[in-house]
């Protein structure tokens, strides 16, 4: 599973700033394509007007004025022409309701004549209007910035003696018009005052969450945590009520468990004390020393337990140390070899560790003779790996070595010896550093112990 290295900080301010310049070219799309509908709708009112007004000056003069009045009409965006058939057929075209209703009303026409009105895009290049001189071309084509019309508006209106006005413009979609201080303003709006705005009140609202998941490092190391200040929005203070709620269970829990181990040990010690004096007195050579045996075999085992249970350390304060040095002294009284690797600060529990490093040294020198103490760092972690030439140990039980009383003597182990406790309380030791301990079978042959410790 591939894990996020983004901060919910980080996160947060991404989605809301992609949100808001989302909504904020939206609105100009939006606001672009209204103003295309009003000069669409401006233009064809205007056409309309003039198309009205020249129907009227038509049906009211001359017939040999006629093309006199439509020449005088005539400008680059709107051309007449006067014709025996309506330029728009009908049956094929699209009557805007809106334009034929303002020419009728400026014409005040009670249905008694027709009137069609087709609008069109034209995907085709075209002449701006047809039948214009080259002086009006050039004036249209500077007038619409060089560019073919995309949009024409075609009107037939009916005239009196059986003629029709054919009217016609065409107008382009307005361009994209965005000056630079429209962009700057909206880059600064959007790309600098929203981030940093942002960034500061998101940063509010997730520190809480990065002082619980410290909090919950420290508290998995076994570190000693108060109770955090409740702050942020309500689902974060809830989240540290809890959070305090349960280190306050499990430190009870602990105290609790320490109290009953030392009452334990008292009321186990005391028998065994007694054993131990009434052993003295029997004669018999024999039954004394299998006697001596049995208590001494009895005592190493009610330390063993109540160490394991205990949990090693819990009491002691982490420090910060040099791991070579840590190392160096739980390998003293063995002939373990070192290596040559810089040396690393570590936050441990030192005699906890150390025990737990001693508990794999021993039971490498017992077990493969010759033993390798190694370890190296990385951005997250040290690796301290511990390797003996001994046979290892069958791939079915490397699991199951670190429960409690486990022994592998017909496996691993040349003569008798240990409570099989040794390794539970090493990972017991590693686990309550928030770390990690594994054992793999070297290829080359022996067994490798690795604790994984996180920085």
């Amino acid at each position: 599973m591939q894990v996020s290295r983004w901060r919910l900080q980080t996160q947060l301010v991404v989605l809301v700033v992609f949100a808001f310049l989302s909504g904020q070219l939206l609105s100009i799309w939006l606001l672009t394509d209204e103003r295309s509908l009003a000069i669409q709708a401006a233009l064809g009112a205007e056409a309309a007007g003039r198309a009205a007004n020249v129907a009227l000056l038509l049906d009211d003069a001359p017939p040999n004025l006629r093309a006199q009045i439509v020449q005088a009409a005539n400008s680059p965006l709107v051309r007449f022409e006067i014709a025996r058939e309506a330029s728009v057929s009908e049956g094929e075209h699209h009557e805007d309701a809106v334009v034929s209703a303002r020419v009728r009303a400026l014409m005040g026409d009670n249905f008694s004549r027709a009137i069609r009105v087709e609008v069109h895009e034209i995907d085709q290049t075209l002449l701006p209007v047809p039948n214009l001189t080259p002086d009006m071309a050039e004036l249209h084509a500077q007038m619409m910035r060089g560019t073919v019309s995309t949009i024409e508006l075609e009107i037939s209106i009916a005239l009196s003696g059986g003629d029709w006005l054919n009217v016609g413009t065409r107008f382009e979609r307005p361009p994209w018009q965005v000056s630079a201080a429209s962009l700057t303003s909206f880059i600064i709006s959007g790309g600098l005052i929203v981030v940093v705005l942002l960034w500061f009140v998101i940063a509010k609202l997730t520190r809480p969450l990065t002082a619980l998941t410290r909090a919950t490092e420290r508290l998995g190391r076994g570190g000693d945590i108060d109770d955090l200040p409740k702050s942020g929005p309500f689902e974060v203070q809830r989240l540290t009520q809890s959070f305090n709620t349960m280190q306050g269970r499990l430190s009870r829990f602990v105290s609790d468990r320490t109290l009953m181990l030392a009452a334990l040990a008292h009321d186990l010690r005391s028998p065994l004390t007694a054993l131990r004096v009434q052993s003295e007195m029997v004669d018999e050579q024999e039954t004394h020393a299998a006697l001596g045996r049995s208590i001494a075999e009895m005592s190493d085992m009610i330390d063993a337990t109540l160490a394991y249970a205990s949990g090693i350390g819990e009491n002691e304060t982490a420090q910060e140390v040099s791991l070579r040095e840590l190392v160096a002294r739980s390998a003293e009284h063995s002939d373990a070899a070192l290596c040559d690797a810089d040396d690393v600060t570590v936050l441990v529990r030192p005699v906890a560790m150390g025990r737990a490093l001693r508990n794999l040294i021993e039971n490498g020198v017992r077990y493969g003779d010759r033993v390798s103490i190694d370890w190296e760092k990385n951005s997250t972690e040290v690796v301290i790996s511990v390797r003996d030439e001994g046979p290892g140990i069958p791939e079915r039980k490397l699991d199951q070595v670190f429960e409690p009383y486990v022994r592998l003597e017909d496996s691993r182990s040349r003569k008798t010896g240990g409570t099989g406790l040794g390794l539970s309380i090493t990972r017991s030791v590693v686990l309550l550093h928030g770390g990690q301990l594994t054992l793999r079978n070297l290829s080359e042959g022996g067994l490798e112990a690795r604790i994984s410790l996180p920085l």
